[in-house]
């Protein structure tokens, strides 16, 4: 049986790993072929996530770099299709909700190939989001939807799919645990962590929605800054490039800025923090896993759950970022909403049964 992977952005690098261990453990007679479309194509974003979560490296790279979400899209889906024709897989595996989701998709879906989509069923309900529309469309062509949560199969089931869904819990918990595990463990932490504040906030900033309107994005970036406690910002290419065309300075007041970090130096920087700031939806997760207070800059979440009992709450203005901060750590217990960190084990088995 052949299975074809197609990545392309940092989160769903992270998700491939536990997956990629999955396929080499569970059958020999499995054969994984993965795709990066270069979506993040930066070392930092990209390379970087393959040596450290030993990951094999694609066997094919497309190289599309950033563009506008068309041209983007359409380029993938055009050197999607011929390496899909050449290779022809009995399923591709889709993974989350950037572009190379979608294209992904698309491109198997036309050609007659069967698709499955990891982590469907999210919904933030904002359809102003490019990553709503990718995870939707994606989710109705699809054969088999691998959903993480409860809450994702209902999102699915009340859009007449359940038919097709399974609940086989989140893959990006099986790494967190691993790493985490690895960490307390005794392995390397942060490089140059003596030259990080005492105590400090960890913060990520990147979405188009905060980042595209130079006039909100300084007020994000301000609002980091004047804060009352130091806070180490990771600065995505994005931000960067976003931050420079608009004339803003990133590292300025309470902000550090660092640059991007591998997985596993990032999860040791979750560890040691006093908590999160963020808008990626993967580190809301990835806080509320590590007992982190997490402060999302977003008027809506698709990990509904890491707002329970307030583990993270939602900054839809930058003002009101100074006082969510700033709350109590709560005490109540946090439930295992993402499983228990065999996602990617039981996916796998799923494939093997449904495209056989």
């Amino acid at each position: 049986m052949r299975i074809a992977s197609i990545v392309g952005a940092r989160p769903q690098f992270i998700k491939l790993a536990p997956i990629s261990q999955a396929i080499k453990e569970l059958d020999n007679h499995l054969e994984h072929t993965i795709v990066h479309t270069g979506q993040h194509y930066d070392p930092s974003m990209s390379q970087a996530i393959f040596d450290g979560l030993q990951i094999p490296t694609p066997d094919f790279n497309l190289g599309v770099g950033s563009a506008s979400h068309g041209a983007q899209t359409g380029e993938m889906i055009a050197g999607l299709e011929k390496i899909l024709q050449q290779q022809r897989p009995d399923v591709v595996l889709v993974y989350g909700d950037t572009n190379s989701t979608l294209a992904g998709a698309l491109a198997a879906v036309k050609i007659g190939i069967k698709v499955a989509h990891l982590e469907s069923g999210l919904r933030s309900f904002n359809r102003q989001m490019p990553e709503e529309i990718n995870r939707i469309a994606a989710d109705h062509i699809s054969d088999l939807l691998l959903a993480p949560t409860e809450t994702a199969m209902g999102h699915l089931a009340d859009e007449g799919l359940s038919g097709r869904s399974v609940l086989v819990g989140d893959v990006m918990t099986d790494v967190c645990f691993q790493v985490r595990d690895n960490i307390l463990d005794g392995s390397p932490r942060v490089p140059n962590s003596s030259e990080y504040p005492a105590k400090y906030l960890l913060a990520t900033l990147h979405r188009a929605e905060n980042t595209d309107d130079p006039v909100l994005l300084r007020r994000w970036l301000q609002a980091l800054q004047n804060l009352d406690r130091d806070v180490v910002l990771v600065a995505h290419p994005r931000l960067v490039a976003k931050a420079a065309d608009a004339g803003i300075e990133i590292q300025c007041g309470a902000v550090r800025a660092i640059e991007p970090l591998p997985y596993h130096q990032l999860v040791a920087t979750v560890l040691d923090s006093d908590g999160v700031i963020t808008d990626s939806g993967g580190l809301q997760k990835e806080a509320f896993l590590l007992g982190k207070l997490c402060t999302t800059m977003r008027r809506e979440t698709e990990w509904v759950e890491t707002l329970d009992n307030s583990w993270n709450v939602l900054a839809s203005q930058p003002s009101e970022l100074q006082n969510l901060v700033n709350r109590p750590v709560p005490t109540a217990h946090r439930v295992p909403y993402y499983g228990s960190g065999d996602a990617a084990e039981k996916s796998v088995q799923l494939l093997r049964e449904t495209f056989k």
